[in-house]
C-alpha cells in the first residue's frame, strides 16, 4: 500500500513493517511521512495495526495481529504483561535488551548530542528478575474486596498482581498479608477522588546484602491501637525475615507516595545493606540504588574515570546520602560531596563516620557555591562526578563546572537524552567525551543508567 500523503486519523487500520525502535522500547513505523510507536513491535516485524491516538507531534497504535515474528521475540513470563506500566520489554530476548538499550544511548548522542563519539560497551546484569531491593504497590478497591497492584501506563488504574518477576518474594507476601488484614478488619483502600479510606500503598525493603527487610504501610489515617497490633501480628507471622514494621501517615492529596508522618510499629526504624564494601543505614526514604550488584560495576566504572591513578581530588555535586561519594573515596585521595538538601548531607556525614572513611568531606550546598567555597579555600578538583535527575544539568550548573576547570568531568546519567543534550552543552566549554559505557540497572524496562567521562580539550590532545 502507498502511504504518501496520507491523513491520518484514529482507528484508521494498516499493515506496517516496524523500521527502528522508540525511546521508550516502542517499535516504530512510517506511515505517509510520520513516525508510528507500536509498544510491543520490535524492528524486522510486520504488523496489522489501528491508530488509537493522533496528535500533531506524535502518532500511536495498537498491534492487532503479528504477521512475522522477530527472532528475537520472546512469550513474556508474566501474565500482566501489557497492562501494567512495567516491563515493556518483556517480550525480547536479553540480548536484544542490551543491544537496543545501547542502540538507544547512542542515537540520542548522535541526534541531540551532535557529536560522533560512541559508546561500544554495555554492562548487563547476571540477574534479571526479582533484583530489585524496593518495592511500592498502590491499594484500590477491587469489585471482591481490597487489591494491591500496579497503576496501568499513564493512568492511576491499579492493576491487580499477585507477584511481579521484577520484585522480590517479600513484596508479594507483604502485600498479600495487609490485604488480609484489611478484609479481617474492615480496613478500606483510601480513595483520591474523596479522600475517604486509610490505605494507599504498601512499601518494601530488601537488604539482599544483610537479609534486613522492612515493610512500611502507606496511609491517610491511624487504625487504632487494636488494629494496629493486628497488622503487626499478620505482617510478622507472613514475613518472617522483617527487622522493621513502620507506619506512615500521608494525609497529602497528591502523587506523593512517602510523606507525612513515619511511626515505627515493630523492630528498627531503618534497615542496613551493603554497597562497594560499605554500610549504609536506609529509612523508608532513603535513597539508595535498586539493583545493588549493578551499582556496584556502575560505580567502579565512575572511580576508573574519575581517579585513574587513585591520587586525585574529586568533587561529587548532587552527592545526596554520600553514596557514590564514599564508594569513591577509597579510590582516590579525597572526596568533596556536595548537596543542596541539609538533612542528605547529615546522612552523608553520619555514612562516612559509620564506615570509617577520613578522607572525604560534604559541604551543603549547590554547584556554584560549592565551586565558590573551593576557590577561596584554593581547592581544585581534579575531577567532578555528576549523577543528577533525570532532567539533566542545568546550563549555569555547568558553567560553574567549566569555571572549576577540573582536567575530567564524570557524567552519570537515567536518560539518554537530558545526557547528549548535556554534552553538548559542555563541548561549548571545552569538554569532550573520551569515555564511556551503559549499565543495564533495570532489566526488561526500557531504562538505561550510562557513565560518560568528559575530557578538557587540552588534555584530550
Amino acid at each position: 500500500m502507498n502511504n504518501e500523503n496520507v491523513i491520518l486519523q484514529k482507528n484508521q487500520c494498516y499493515t506496517v513493517s516496524i523500521e527502528s525502535w522508540g525511546s521508550d522500547g516502542s517499535g516504530v513505523c512510517r506511515i505517509g511521512g510520520r513516525a508510528v510507536f507500536v509498544s510491543g513491535a520490535i524492528p524486522g516485524e510486520r504488523w496489522e495495526i489501528k491508530l488509537v491516538k493522533v496528535t500533531a507531534s506524535a502518532v500511536w497504535a495498537r498491534g492487532m495481529q503479528l504477521l512475522e515474528a522477530s527472532p528475537e521475540r520472546r512469550e513474556p513470563p508474566c501474565p500482566l504483561y501489557g497492562k501494567c506500566g512495567g516491563c515493556a520489554l518483556l517480550h525480547l530476548c536479553y540480548e536484544a535488551e542490551l543491544a537496543f538499550k545501547l542502540e538507544r544511548v547512542n542515537e540520542a548522542l548522535r541526534r541531540i548530542g551532535g557529536t560522533d563519539f560512541r559508546i561500544a560497551e554495555i554492562l548487563g546484569a547476571e540477574k534479571t528478575e526479582g533484583y530489585r531491593n524496593k518495592s511500592i504497590l498502590a491499594v484500590a478497591q477491587g469489585a471482591d474486596g481490597p487489591v494491591a497492584g500496579f497503576y496501568r501506563a499513564r493512568s492511576h488504574d491499579v492493576i491487580p498482581a499477585e507477584s511481579c518477576l521484577l520484585q522480590s518474594a517479600l513484596s508479594a507476601a507483604a502485600a498479600q498479608a495487609v490485604l488480609r488484614w484489611m478484609r479481617a478488619c474492615d480496613v478500606r483502600p483510601y480513595n483520591e477522588a474523596d479522600g475517604k479510606g486509610q490505605v494507599r500503598h504498601i512499601f518494601t525493603r530488601n537488604a539482599f546484602r544483610t537479609g534486613e527487610a522492612m515493610a512500611c504501610v502507606v496511609t491517610a489515617r491511624g487504625f487504632g491501637s487494636a488494629n494496629t497490633a493486628l497488622l503487626v501480628d499478620e505482617l510478622r507471622s507472613a514475613c518472617p525475615e522483617l527487622t522493621s514494621i513502620v507506619l506512615c501517615v500521608n494525609k497529602t492529596r497528591g502523587n506523593t507516595v512517602l510523606g507525612g508522618e513515619f511511626h515505627t510499629l515493630w523492630g528498627s526504624s531503618t534497615i542496613t545493606e551493603e554497597l562497594c564494601g560499605l554500610r549504609f543505614e536506609l529509612s523508608p526514604r532513603s535513597f539508595f540504588q535498586i539493583n545493588p550488584p549493578q551499582a556496584e560495576k556502575l560505580y567502579a566504572r565512575a572511580l576508573e574515570y574519575a581517579s585513574p591513578d587513585g591520587a586525585g581530588t574529586v568533587l561529587d555535586l548532587y552527592c545526596g546520602t554520600g553514596t557514590i561519594s564514599l564508594c569513591l573515596a577509597r579510590g582516590a585521595k579525597q572526596v568533596i560531596g556536595a548537596e543542596i538538601v541539609p538533612e542528605a548531607v547529615e546522612d552523608a556525614w553520619r555514612n562516612a563516620e559509620r564506615n570509617g572513611i577520613r578522607n572525604v568531606r560534604f559541604l551543603c550546598a549547590d554547584a556554584s557555591e560549592a565551586a565558590a567555597a573551593l576557590a577561596r579555600e584554593g581547592t581544585q578538583p581534579d575531577a567532578v562526578v555528576v549523577d543528577p535527575p533525570r532532567k539533566g544539568l542545568s546550563p549555569d550548573v555547568i558553567a560553574s563546572i567549566a569555571d572549576m576547570s577540573p582536567q575530567r568531568v564524570v557524567y552519570v546519567s537515567c536518560d539518554p537524552a537530558t545526557l547528549a543534550r548535556d554534552i553538548g552543552r559542555f563541548a561549548a566549554f571545552g569538554y569532550f567525551p573520551t569515555a564511556g559505557c551503559a549499565v543495564d540497572m533495570f532489566t526488561h524496562t526500557a531504562h538505561v543508567e550510562t557513565v560518560v567521562l568528559l575530557s578538557r580539550e587540552d588534555v584530550c590532545k
